[in-house]
């Protein structure tokens, strides 16, 4: 049974109360999401990565499970598996605890996967502390962590400059010669789909699992119990037109493609040869499937769009010079600017989307009462 939704909440929905979900620091955000957990009657539990903060503070996976003791239908809803984009997914994390809890069936669990890369997150980087973008990190069994797209290293010079990032440089201009030279679809395969080979570059797979992966492959059976349905919703920004959001899927033109754009829109549910999405190594999408293929496992990357591709990948790569080879000046500006483009201050972008992330989630919830 197809369900119509228009990613819109209630005209009650306080604005004011979403914006303020937003929290300063990663600190600051697990706080909170514990708090309203509790509050909210959550089995709390936190799983520490061998990473510490500056003053030795913990930096913990929190997990937060509301519903049926044995349940046989689950909504998971993950943040921050790229770190700085927590500031997001917290803030709908927390709004819907505090506010926009759905009414779960007897049969429903609701689990609430805080922070994937709490490294990323306190540090606002977008990898973790081995410099591993954890989406490109979940490769299969008897994948290697090893190769890179044809045409990356032609641009790792470019693309990973050894040097101190400065505000002014010539990036958007030869930034947008190659664009005309590759094609922009190309371009996203070659920079964004994940490399094995360049350890201090952008979009790197890593060279074997990482403490998240371990900490899911040892938690995640356990979560999931016998359950034998699952919707995911993985949060993330950057990604898209300015407040939107895309439903990323790497099923191809399938039945599950068509079982996803019956429970959610079509118009936002986007498969890797369309629009926004684009094929990648290491999703946490297909390992997850993989992990469990005795289930009807769905994960969506939900992708809530901010500012232009370029001016995002800038960012990055600014980011990622500072961190390698600049100061703590260089670092406390790009890290400023790469927080503004995947968590943008301006209230109305806040707003916006959390109002739609909730109703995603809220949606979710909805599909999993279909017999």
């Amino acid at each position: 049974m197809p369900m119509q939704n228009n990613f819109e909440i209630s005209e009650s929905v306080n604005n004011e109360a979403n914006i303020a979900a937003f929290s300063t620091d990663y600190l600051m955000a697990r706080d909170r999401f514990r708090t309203a957990a509790k509050g909210a009657n959550c089995t709390l539990e936190s799983l520490q990565i061998d990473h510490p903060g500056p003053d030795g503070q913990s930096l913990t996976i929190d997990v937060a499970r509301l519903g049926a003791i044995q349940p046989e239908k689950i909504v998971v809803v993950s943040s921050g598996l790229h770190g700085v984009e927590g500031f997001f997914g917290s803030a709908v994390q927390l709004a819907l605890l505090q506010r926009y809890l759905p009414s779960l069936a007897k049969d429903q669990t609701l689990i609430l996967l805080h922070a994937l890369n709490p490294y990323g997150f306190f540090y606002l980087r977008r990898s973790n502390e081995d410099n591993v973008d954890l989406n490109r990190n979940f490769l299969l069994p008897g994948e290697l962590y090893q190769g890179s797209p044809d045409g990356y290293a032609q641009l790792n010079s470019f693309l990973n400059s050894q040097s101190p990032p400065a505000r002014l440089n010539l990036f958007y201009p030869k930034a947008i010669a190659t664009i005309v030279k590759a094609g922009f679809a190309q371009l996203k395969v070659i920079l964004a789909s994940g490399q094995y080979d360049f350890p201090q570059g952008l979009f790197f797979g890593g060279h074997g699992p990482t403490k998240t992966q371990q900490l899911l492959v040892e938690n995640l059976p356990r979560w999931l119990q016998d359950a034998t349905r699952v919707i995911h919703l993985d949060l993330h920004t950057g990604l898209g037109t300015w407040g939107t959001c895309k439903l990323l899927t790497s099923a191809p033109n399938s039945e599950r493609l068509q079982r996803l754009r019956g429970w959610f829109s079509p118009e936002v549910i986007e498969s890797p040869d369309s629009g926004t999405a684009y094929p990648i190594r290491g999703g946490l999408e297909d390992w997850c499937q993989n992990q469990f293929p005795e289930r009807q496992y769905d994960l969506l990357t939900a992708e809530f769009g901010t500012y232009p591709s370029i001016q995002v990948v800038e960012a990055l790569r600014s980011e990622n010079q500072a961190h390698w080879w600049g100061n703590s000046t260089h670092q406390h500006w790009t890290k400023q600017r790469i927080k503004e483009v995947f968590a943008p201050a301006d209230p109305q972008w806040r707003s916006q989307v959390l109002a739609k992330a909730v109703a995603l989630i809220q949606q979710a919830v909805q599909v999993m009462s279909l017999d």
